[in-house]
């Protein structure tokens, strides 16, 4: 009796897994179909790319920072940065060339010969979009359809996994990131988990981090950077399925990262269901043992 429940439920589970998956796809159809990725994704690339050193002077004086821009950049975007608001100062950078006089002539007389530009880094002041208030009557902004979970609870996830990456080598730590909640560092077999993150964003995020290392993403990381876009929406499908079988929905955050990685494209979210389910159904097992 008792194996026969046990079978009844891993059928179960099966069919709950396979519903899941197809929920990706039609939620994916949902939000291309809306426009609304397409709309933040334009509104996205319409910022200033940072440097990296650039990124940590922003993240160290507001370190919940999401979107930063000067102040007359967040003008033309609608919106007013709030009186009194305290700029985060970066780094700018201009190039000015010069003209160098020739050995045997000064500049005025031959015009010399080479130039040799000149560097300069000046501080600028930029602002966080919490720092802003809407312009009235403009447009409002598109929001970002990938969204952090901010549950408190993470449905029994966070010690069992740990211990089954522990298990098979890898070490898992938490530090401060920039623009991800997680990666996996194959060279030194370490999962790096955002500082700060809410406790189901965690959760959810160390699923991901596991289904790279389950689907073997991190075996060959120049394959890796070939097939970014798949591995990706391939590792985010295992956890939002894991995430539905243990009890917490990941939509939020799921969606519109799988949506992004897969270019809207549905073909390749169904291509990779097999691979998809099979590393989902290993997980959760190492969840539940």
């Amino acid at each position: 009796m008792g194996t026969q429940t046990r079978q009844r439920s891993a059928e179960e589970r099966a069919e709950q897994a396979k519903a899941l998956h197809a929920s990706i796809v039609e939620q994916v159809q949902q939000l291309a179909d809306s426009g609304e990725w397409r709309r933040f994704l334009d509104f996205a690339r319409s910022f200033h790319s940072y440097s990296l050193n650039n990124l940590l002077l922003i993240l160290a004086q507001h370190p919940d920072a999401t979107m930063v821009a000067g102040f007359r950049q967040w003008q033309a975007k609608g919106r007013q940065v709030r009186k009194g608001a305290k700029s985060i100062k970066i780094f700018g950078f201009r190039e000015q060339k010069t003209i160098q006089p020739d050995d045997d002539n000064d500049a005025t007389e031959s015009g010399g010969t080479a130039d040799h530009p000149r560097r300069y880094f000046p501080i600028l002041s930029v602002f966080d979009i919490t720092q802003t208030d809407p312009i009235d009557g403009a447009e409002p902004l598109p929001e970002n359809p990938t969204r952090n979970l901010e549950g408190a609870d993470d449905h029994d996830v966070l010690e069992p996994l740990t211990a089954h990456l522990e298990g098979s080598g890898w070490a898992i730590t938490r530090e401060p990131l920039a623009h991800a909640n997680g990666y996996t560092d194959p060279d030194r077999h370490l999962v790096v988990l955002g500082a700060g993150l809410g406790v189901e964003q965690e959760a959810k995020t160390l699923i991901h981090e596991a289904a790279h290392i389950q689907l073997e993403h991190v075996n060959d990381l120049d394959e890796y950077q070939q097939h970014r876009g798949r591995m990706e929406v391939e590792a985010e499908s295992v956890a939002y399925i894991v995430a539905g079988l243990t009890g917490f929905d990941s939509s939020a955050y799921s969606i519109g990262y799988i949506t992004g990685w897969a270019n809207e494209d549905l073909d390749l979210i169904r291509d990779t269901a097999g691979r998809v389910l099979k590393a989902a159904h290993t997980l959760y097992d190492a969840i539940e043992s």
